[in-house]
């Protein structure tokens, strides 16, 4: 398998991932709001550059979505619903 071809799949598989995620939380407050909001726009990001055929820009939004989603869940940004 070739690295696009795996940088492919791993942004299908995270990008699922952080869907189903953003599923389940539900922000609390503002703060919580404007989290989920940047999550959200990296996540478009993420699509764009996909379509784009920009790998790398695609993967790199992800992280950047995973990141705010990790911190926002570790000060209770979000609840699990």
């Amino acid at each position: 398998m070739s690295t696009e071809s795996e940088l492919v799949a791993e942004i299908k598989k995270w990008s699922k991932k952080l869907d189903d995620s953003l599923l389940k939380l539900s922000p609390v407050g503002d703060r919580g709001a404007k989290m989920s909001e940047n999550i959200r726009a990296y996540r478009n990001d993420s699509e764009h550059f996909f379509k784009r055929g920009d790998l790398i820009r695609s993967f790199e939004c992800l992280i950047w979505g995973w990141a705010i989603l990790d911190l926002s869940r570790e000060f209770e940004f979000f609840k699990t619903d």
